[in-house]
């Protein structure tokens, strides 16, 4: 049965661009800062059309979906342009990739025992090359050959394969709003921590305070994603502290390079720093971003109102000068200041924001309002595809685990964003981790179905379980009374004996 040989355009994953636009999901979407509340405005009419909608017959299936966005024939001509020899064993390119997904995709530990499971199972048998020791069933359970070729995987292969798959997943991904005609990103930062090996310890330096230095490597990340689907970019990521440490800002910067051409950028107060908002408008991406009242106060010229919708022009200030030195000395934006203020739970929050985005400020406001959603997309892929910290012991298998663990987390949000489609649903209200469990528990009968009708039963089954994983309304976790001790720990630790030695 070929499901994932010969994809035309118009059948890519997921229908982005059949019947209806992404942005009327957006009619669904709750209210992080409860902004209608505030002005009794919403910008969306609340229609929804699926026509024609139809899903195509390899969606949701992860394996079907790598074939599909990273063909065979993408890793030769990778190869063939590193002036590479030919592969010959059974851990290629494109089977060490996938299986590295699938490491953070299954249930389980995410060992590398787990992955060579998976190829001695014959689950991946399409996708496998012609081997001889596949082909008699002899091939080894042991893990050395598959971390071999894991730290032979060229780091270039690994971003070549999560920039492609981000482009085949939002092809035709076209605005975040309705009449905006262009997509918006979300960025923020956050931290991984890494293995204590003493080649990670001189990459990324651990922290450091006046009890002394700390014990674990950690590593800065700036992640942007899709506003509306969750899908991510590849992120960008460098040391936290050391000499070498990189900002937050300068990560946003380099991210910027990936944009889709003429994506928004919605920020927090972090990146509201002249040099993120110039070097974004010279890549001509518009932005909505918040600011700091310290420095809403400076470019305002002191004062600080409650509600004002002005033009001014943003100069670098001394500061700015003197971090950024490659500033040109007539750099200076244009940008549209907005203060106003909004209700979150009953809360009223004062929000000063930058944008070159000629809209209704119900509108700015509503775009910034969406923010929120980066902080449970990096929950999830914290908790849920496990990259709050990576195994990797080197510093060049640690990028690699970063950057195909989140092009595991987008498969999973590229499920969720198809069965919200089908059910008419915002995507944000499903939860992530049960639709994670969803695929994994479909993922064997997908592979294992007889027959195209067999197998379209079964998609469908799983995208009504997906559509089934709603989030609780409520967004209060219910907790133990302060009066309950927590559960002291089950597991014996190793203790000192006699003559050095550890019990």
């Amino acid at each position: 049965m070929e499901r994932a040989c010969g994809l035309p355009t118009q059948c890519r994953l997921l229908c982005f661009g059949i019947g209806c636009r992404v942005a009327r999901f957006l009619s669904f979407w709750g209210e992080p800062l409860d902004i209608f509340e505030a002005f009794g405005y919403s910008l969306v009419d609340g229609s929804t059309n699926t026509t024609g909608l139809e899903i195509d017959k390899i969606a949701l299936d992860a394996l079907a979906l790598f074939q599909a966005a990273l063909p065979a024939e993408l890793f030769e001509r990778q190869r063939k342009a590193a002036g590479q020899l030919r592969e010959k064993g059974v851990y290629t390119a494109a089977v060490v990739v996938l299986l590295i997904i699938l490491q953070r995709l299954l249930p389980g530990k995410a060992t590398l025992n787990g992955a060579v499971q998976q190829v001695l199972s014959g689950r991946l048998k399409g996708l496998m090359p012609k081997h001889k020791r596949l082909q008699e069933d002899t091939l080894s359970g042991n893990t050395g050959a598959y971390c071999r070729a894991r730290c032979r995987l060229p780091k270039a292969v690994a971003e070549m394969a999560a920039d492609q798959v981000v482009e085949y997943l939002l092809a035709e991904h076209q605005e975040a709003l309705p009449g905006l005609g262009r997509q918006a990103f979300l960025l923020d930062g956050s931290s991984l921590d890494l293995p204590h090996t003493e080649e990670l310890l001189k990459v990324y330096p651990p922290g450091s305070n006046r009890h002394g230095e700390a014990h674990w490597p950690v590593m800065r990340v700036v992640v942007a994603h899709d506003l509306v689907s969750g899908i991510a970019l590849r992120p960008a990521w460098g040391p936290m502290y050391g000499e070498q440490a990189v900002s937050e800002q300068a990560l946003a910067e380099s991210i910027l390079d990936r944009f889709p051409e003429g994506s928004v950028m919605v920020d927090d107060r972090n990146f509201g720093v002249f040099s993120v908002v110039w070097y974004a408008d010279q890549k001509k991406h518009p932005f909505v971003v918040r600011l700091t009242d310290a420095r809403a106060r400076s470019l305002l010229g002191g004062k600080l109102p409650q509600q004002t919708d002005q033009w001014i022009t943003w100069k670098p200030s001394r500061w700015d000068r003197r971090a950024h030195p490659t500033l040109p000395g007539d750099a200076a934006i244009r940008v549209r200041l907005i203060a106003t203020r909004v209700v979150r739970k009953g809360k009223v929050i004062q929000l000063y924001l930058v944008t070159t985005l000629d809209l209704p400020l119900e509108q700015i406001v509503e775009l910034y309002g969406f923010r929120w959603n980066i902080e449970l997309d990096l929950r999830s892929l914290k908790q849920t595809v496990h990259l709050h910290s990576l195994r990797s012991t080197t510093p060049d298998m640690a990028d690699k685990e970063l950057v195909l663990g989140v092009t595991a987390y987008n498969f999973v949000r590229a499920a969720i964003y198809a069965a919200a489609r089908t059910a008419n649903m915002n995507p944000r209200q499903i939860s992530f981790s049960r639709a994670q469990d969803v695929v994994n528990a479909f993922l064997p009968n997908l592979q294992g179905a007889r027959s195209e009708q067999e197998y379209a039963l079964e998609l469908e089954k799983m995208l009504r379980r997906i559509a089934q994983c709603k989030l609780p309304r409520s967004s209060h976790r219910p907790s133990y009374p302060r009066a309950v001790w927590p559960r002291g720990s089950a597991f014996p630790r190793k203790r000192k004996v006699t003559g050095g030695t550890d019990e």
